[in-house]
């Protein structure tokens, strides 16, 4: 049972859509803004004090001061009634392609080294800002699931969302106390050693392995060992080991930002944003925007969903007004099929350019 439900009204120019997931401290509705469009809300589940909403939606207060394109962005922070008493809550960009699960599930068993590596420079550039604050602020808790993935008119835009156990390190230490997920959480930060810049490194780097293999790294498939100090102790190996084409270039980064000692991997989101941008100016090759998201051969069928989205944007955009709906409903499809990433992501492109084919 959700606190709020389609067709609720949040206030006088929000009104509720539909649940888009939940967790254990918050639903994540979308929301229609009578004058914005589709917004994303994220709706605490606890009973709040004023000073309790306050603090809950300091995510909200860290969002609106980093403002970058590779950032969700963030518009109102308030308060509504449910049927279990006030509620904290704020709204931020909708995204309708979904997050880094829902691409690793579409292209598996790995994602295209090439989207990978994009995908890395572009969390890169937005942790970068929040790790140049003075004190820095780190964001702890980095998986596949809050990491959004979209697409506008100069391609596909990756976006940082779900700060909510982000904090400000302590300006003497630099560290942070330690939470966040298991599997995608630093060595340090599982001996409660507290959480660095470098502790936000180590998640990415966890992101791209994942990616890049369906794997965990340092994880050989014992039962819980994702939740334990013990799998650091085998050895790990590099993504090319499983997928073939991952260069060594890309090796390197990857294992560099997955060292055990914090002390060795690179100290901040921008020293790893420098190392993957330098390997694209090597390589020569075009990011992933309008560019190849693998063989179609190679690629699945698309699911039934993304077909009929990819039918219903296809249908819409022609109807006045409604381009922008339509590109939302293609997004979502590409982003299910990498065979209709394949074929409609130039399309999706021009779309959120306005221009119609």
């Amino acid at each position: 049972m959700t606190l709020l439900n389609a067709g609720d009204r949040v206030s006088d120019t929000l009104v509720v859509d539909r649940l888009l997931g939940e967790g254990a401290f918050a639903e994540v509705h979308r929301v229609r803004h009578e004058y914005l469009g589709w917004q994303a809300m994220k709706l605490f589940k606890k009973v709040a004090s004023r000073e309790e909403t306050r603090a809950m939606l300091g995510e909200a207060r860290l969002l609106s001061t980093l403002g970058h394109p590779n950032i969700i962005r963030f518009f109102e922070a308030s308060t509504v009634w449910t049927p279990e008493g006030r509620r904290g809550f704020f709204t931020m960009e909708y995204v309708p392609g979904g997050n880094l699960e829902r691409l690793a599930a579409a292209h598996r068993p790995a994602v295209p080294t090439d989207l990978v590596s994009e995908v890395m420079t572009q969390i890169a550039a937005g942790l970068a800002v929040a790790h140049d604050q003075d004190p820095p602020i780190v964001h702890r808790d980095l998986t596949l699931a809050n990491v959004l993935v979209g697409y506008d008119g100069a391609g596909m835009r990756v976006r940082v969302g779900d700060f909510g156990l982000a904090k400000r390190a302590d300006p003497f230490t630099q560290m942070a106390s330690a939470q966040g997920t298991y599997a995608f959480m630093a060595p340090e930060v599982l001996r409660n050693d507290g959480y660095s810049c470098a502790g936000d490194v180590w998640s990415v780097g966890t992101i791209a392995y994942v990616l890049l293999t369906n794997h965990i790294p340092f994880d050989n498939g014992t039962p819980f060992e994702s939740y334990s100090l013990a799998r650091f102790n085998n050895r790990l190996l590099p993504p090319s080991s499983y997928n073939e084409t991952v260069d060594r270039e890309l090796d390197r980064i990857v294992l560099a930002a997955l060292e055990v000692d914090p002390a060795n991997r690179p100290a901040t989101a921008l020293v790893l944003g420098e190392a993957l941008r330098a390997r694209q100016e090597r390589i020569g090759a075009e990011p992933p925007g309008v560019a190849r998201a693998g063989p179609v051969a190679a690629a699945r069928p698309p699911g039934e969903r993304a077909r009929r989205l990819a039918e219903e944007a296809l249908a819409l955009h022609r109807v006045p007004g409604e381009l922008g709906r339509a590109a939302d409903l293609l997004e979502e499809a590409v982003n299910l099929s990498p065979r209709l990433r394949e074929q409609h992501l130039h399309t999706l492109i021009l779309w959120r350019r306005g221009v119609m084919m």
